[in-house]
């Protein structure tokens, strides 16, 4: 019975015309961040970091031991990079053939190279992971 007075005591105090509409969002659209200049930018820079590079050590090593790259070793070597990236790898022993090559997989560098004669009774440390190309 009490309910009963309160609805009927504050009624009074509501307009019946009063309107209720909804709040407006302060948000503004969503764009694809992909679609932003700062997307392409941001997208750009991780395509270029991803690119397979040579250490000076590195290029200094495959001139010292005449170890030729050719378009198609670089481009099986990216292959090898990005299947260790996928596993998780860190550092990598890559070999092709006769040719070794040790590669710092979050920084796509080559870091030093070797040939079929020093592969020969070697011992690789500090790989966490080997790729055969």
């Amino acid at each position: 019975m009490d309910d009963i007075q309160f609805k009927k005591s504050y009624s009074a105090f509501i307009n019946p015309n009063y309107n209720v509409t909804p709040a407006k969002s302060n948000q503004t659209p969503k764009t694809n961040p992909a679609d932003s200049e700062f997307g392409k930018i941001f997208q750009n820079a991780i395509e270029q970091k991803q690119q397979l590079t040579f250490s000076k050590h590195a290029l200094q090593r495959m001139d010292s031991r005449n170890i030729p790259v050719s378009g198609q070793l670089l481009s099986q070597i990216n292959s090898a990079v990005t299947k260790a990236r996928a596993k998780g790898i860190k550092d990598a022993l890559i070999l092709s053939g006769q040719t070794a090559f040790i590669v710092n997989i979050p920084s796509s560098t080559v870091v030093t190279t070797m040939n079929g004669q020093e592969l020969t009774d070697n011992i690789f440390t500090n790989i966490d992971g080997a790729v055969i190309i």
